[in-house]
């Protein structure tokens, strides 16, 4: 079948033909119709992960699938040929950059029907990071305060939404452009990142969910109160991630000194930093369809490219300039 595969780490996305997928027992096996795009997509293909998520090459990289099921393994009784499904495959069974994928029957679900396919394809990762983030390890209530940097991205435009139905207040970073966007996303704070310092704006914070790093991760850990939660999903790893990953013990001491600075600054001024590296699951993105179906949530797609155009789709990331998300369609 097509697909297209990194055949070296640092080296070009490029067409394959590769053999069809194996379907286990537990496996549904999908016709590709729409695939999200990801940062951690370009991330894996330059390599950056190559430690701690030891991929075997060549790679078919991809980490949102929506589609139709072709067939499933003997042992699978939530999904019968034709459903419309989507999913975050589990992070080492990747590969939706082709025409059909077989995944672990645990991670699919059934598409929300209100919305298209390439719609479907833009959700599972970031859908899922933000639902993580936000309900699973953030336990966000009514009330509180909730900042969510890049809000106009494919994570921030969910997690933005999501904070407002649980009731939070959410200030938000975007460019000057996408103000009046985050705002009818339900931000009740914009902040435009060029103009403005929102370390000088924002203060007595719960939580802040950072996908940037760097000096705006320092910040951030400012704007909370005392006891808040700073959680980052562009790095540094923490040795949570390190232990739940099952690294061995020189890989997490090295990763426990990545995060070491951060999360002493994070100790003196009384509050704590999480790494958050999402995991697939079914259960939770049925939760999703149910927000999406009743209008809590609505997906964003700034751009859909044709499979063909795969390898132009994933090197048109680094640009930046799409709100949402970008899609590959096949159908």
């Amino acid at each position: 079948m097509r697909a297209f595969v990194i055949k070296e780490y640092k080296g070009p996305l490029q067409e394959s033909d590769v053999p069809e997928p194996t379907v286990g027992e537990r496996d549904v096996l999908v016709r590709v119709q729409a695939a999200g795009l990801n940062v951690l997509d370009e991330k894996i293909r330059a390599g950056e992960f190559k430690q701690i998520l030891p991929y075997k090459l060549p790679l078919i990289p991809g980490n949102d699938v929506a589609g139709t099921v072709i067939r499933v393994g003997a042992a699978v009784r939530a999904f019968k040929p034709g459903d419309e499904v989507y999913a975050r495959p589990d992070q080492d069974r990747i590969g939706t950059f082709a025409e059909r994928i077989a995944v672990d029957e645990a991670d699919l679900a059934l598409k929300p029907e209100s919305i298209t396919m390439e719609e479907a394809g833009s959700l599972p990762l970031v859908a899922l990071t933000a639902w993580q983030a936000l309900v699973e390890r953030g336990n966000v209530r009514p009330g509180q305060k909730v900042l969510i940097h890049a809000g106009a991205g494919g994570v921030g435009s969910i997690a933005i939404q999501l904070a407002k139905h649980l009731g939070a207040t959410v200030a938000t970073t975007a460019s000057a452009g996408n103000l009046d966007f985050v705002r009818d996303l339900g931000a009740d704070i914009a902040i435009d990142y060029r103009s403005q310092d929102f370390e000088q704006l924002l203060s007595g914070y719960d939580l802040v969910l950072d996908s940037l790093g760097g000096e705006t991760l320092q910040k951030s850990l400012r704007v909370l109160k005392p006891g808040g939660k700073a959680i980052g999903i562009s790095g540094p790893p923490d040795p949570d991630f390190a232990r739940e990953a099952g690294l061995n013990p020189v890989l997490r001491l090295a990763i426990s000194g990545l995060s070491a600075g951060i999360r002493r600054q994070a100790r003196k001024l009384g509050v704590s930093y999480e790494f958050l590296f999402m995991r697939a699951s079914g259960d939770q993105l049925r939760k999703i369809t149910a927000l999406i179906d009743s209008g809590a949530l609505r997906p964003i797609v700034g751009r859909v490219f044709p499979f063909d155009q795969t390898v132009q789709a994933l090197q048109g990331l680094d640009k930046g300039g799409i709100r949402g998300k970008a899609v590959i369609s096949n159908r």
